[in-house]
This record gives C-alpha cells, sequence and structure tokens, in this order.
C-alpha cells in the first residue's frame, strides 16, 4: 500500500517508517525535520521537507492511508507560542483530513495523546470518560479528535491515545519520564525526583509503533483507543533505572502533584498484544549508551532545542 506519514521523522516515525518499508508499503513522509532526518535511504522511501501548514496544497491522490504523527510534541514545546502550536496541532489536523477526504484516501490513522483527559481520579480511565485537557498541546489534541469525528462516515478513522513512550528511536528524545531518568542515572550517577508519587502511564516505543502497523491491518476497527500498559509511579521509575545503573536517587519537592494512569482493554480486545516493557527500554538505553549511539545532547530535548534555535517564531519556518 501507499502511505503518507506526517512527522515521520520524528521520534515515533523514525521507528515506525522502517517498519513500514519492511513490510513492503511504499512510504512517502512529510516532516519540517526541526530535530533531522533520521531515516535511511530506501527505494521505497519518499522524505518531503514540508511544513505541515501548508499540507492542504499536498498531492495525496493515489495514498491509501494518512498516519499523522506531527504536532508540537508535550506541553513547555506547546506553550512556547500557543498560536504555532495550533495552527500546528490541530488546524493542519482539519486540513490534512479533508486533503485526504477529497483526494480518496480510505484510512486514517491518528496520533493523539493520553494527556487529553487531564487529571482523572478514577483508576482506570477509559475511553469514555470526558476529557479535560489542561495545556495547549493536550487540547489541540482534543480538538483534531473532534475534527477526525466528522470524517468517521467518509474514511476509516483510527485515533489512538498513547501513555507516555519510552526506549530509544534514532530520533531520540530524552525530555519523557523513562529516558530521563535514565539519561540522568548514566550521566551522573544521580537521579533527581521531583515528587514521586505522581502515576505516569508507559509504552515501549515498539510497542506504539506495533500498534500503528496493527491498525493497518485491522482498518475494521474504528473510533478511539488507548495506548499504555503500564501505569508506573515517577518514583518506582527511578528504582528500577538505578537497580540497573547503582545511581542515587534524590527527591525533592515538586509542584505538579498531576498523575496519569489509562487502562488500555479496549486496544487489546482487537486482538493486539505488547511485547516490551519499561524495564526493557531501560536496558536498551543503558546498552545504546555504553555502545557510543546514545548520547546526551541538545537535540534529543525538545524544549532545549527549539529554544536554542528559535523554532517557535513563526518567521524562521
Amino acid at each position: 500500500m501507499k502511505i503518507f506519514v506526517t512527522g515521520g521523522c520524528g521520534y515515533k516515525g523514525a521507528v515506525l517508517v522502517p517498519k513500514l518499508l519492511d513490510l513492503g508499503h511504499d512510504v512517502t513522509v512529510f516532516d519540517i525535520m526541526w530535530f533531522g532526518k533520521n531515516l535511511k535511504e530506501h527505494a521505497r522511501l519518499n522524505v518531503v521537507n514540508g511544513d505541515v501548514r501548508l499540507i492542504k496544497k499536498v498531492d495525496l491522490r493515489g495514498f491509501d492511508i494518512v498516519i499523522h504523527l506531527s504536532s508540537v510534541a508535550n506541553d513547555p514545546c506547546g506553550d512556547l507560542n500557543p498560536k504555532l502550536t495550533w495552527e500546528i496541532s490541530a488546524l493542519a489536523t482539519m486540513l490534512l483530513a479533508e486533503n485526504a477526504y477529497k483526494s480518496g484516501v480510505k484510512q486514517f490513522i491518528y496520533a493523539s495523546s493520553g494527556s487529553v483527559y487531564g487529571v482523572k481520579d478514577e483508576d482506570q480511565v477509559t475511553e469514555d470518560l470526558d476529557l479535560d485537557p489542561i495545556s495547549e498541546y493536550n487540547k489541540t489534541k482534543m480538538v483534531s479528535e473532534k475534527v477526525l469525528l466528522g470524517y468517521s462516515d467518509k474514511m476509516q478513522i483510527q485515533m489512538i491515545r498513547p501513555a507516555t513512550v519510552c526506549g530509544f528511536s534514532p530520533r531520540m528524545r530524552l525530555d519523557v519520564a523513562v529516558n530521563l531518568l535514565t539519561m540522568q542515572a548514566l550521566t551522573k550517577n544521580k537521579i533527581t525526583v521531583l515528587g514521586g508519587d505522581q502515576t505516569r502511564p508507559n509504552i515501549h516505543i515498539e510497542d506504539i509503533t506495533n500498534v500503528y502497523l496493527h491498525f493497518i491491518a485491522n482498518p475494521q476497527f474504528t473510533g478511539v483507543f488507548n495506548a499504555g500498559f503500564e501505569n508506573i509511579s515517577i518514583l518506582d521509575i527511578a528504582k528500577m533505572v538505578a537497580g540497573k545503573t547503582g545511581a542515587e536517587i534524590e527527591i525533592k519537592p515538586s509542584n505538579d502533584p498531576r498523575s496519569y494512569r489509562i487502562n488500555s482493554d479496549k486496544l487489546l480486545a482487537t486482538g493486539f498484544k505488547p511485547t516490551k516493557t519499561v524495564n526493557d527500554a531501560i536496558s536498551e538505553m543503558i546498552e545504546f549508551y555504553e555502545r557510543g549511539v546514545l548520547k546526551d545532547i541538545d537535540e534529543n530535548y525538545n524544549l532545549r532545542w527549539m529554544e536554542k534555535h528559535k523554532l517557535y517564531n513563526l518567521e524562521n519556518l
């Protein structure tokens, strides 16, 4: 099949796209490449450097599936320039959906976020609960979902709400919980935990990318699906890292007591089975670091990189 992937050079895309190619698909990646290309050349891969806000000008005729990964990722980055965040992460979704529908695309897979629920007291946060997003990033995800619901009678719409992703990628991110704590241990032999009681849902990057493959193979399952299999406190994650590295744990007060957790029984009911864990992600990162493949560089921190290169300025796009 011919698959169009926005944000395919990013953290998840750099793992997903090679899998799509291995399965024999023809893939076009559309990405602004703020963090580099991160994809190897391939005969069936076309990488386009482009601004997703101009997506309505892109010819999508002939594509079978759109996988929409692009957004201004995480809360601090989204707050740098809310106008830009809304244009990239919400308006562009509307433009892309309309373009896809008019171009005859049959299946649209959207990377939403488990953070759209906001802070919930329920132990089992399921897809039928109300959405209460609390940041620009979360709000754009919620709005994008509502936009896509309007196309559910025109395309096979599948919206995935991932937990926090962890594990190694060619476009590495070190600003997500498991990855951040592991790198602290490796570079400082010390893990700083703010609070620690906060719970975070997690999913290995191999599993979340396999979720997208699962829905490509099963277009009959439509709607919204949580994707996260380990709800773990920040302190317990730190203890897992410390157990593998010998790093010291320092606990400091936190002004962010928010806890997030999700239930993914609906996804499991479609036949999907996770194969990796947070423990796997930590071990793999340690191995890549010791081999010199994984490095603690500015490019691996979204906020740091965006501020350094002023990527939040509209005129620089």
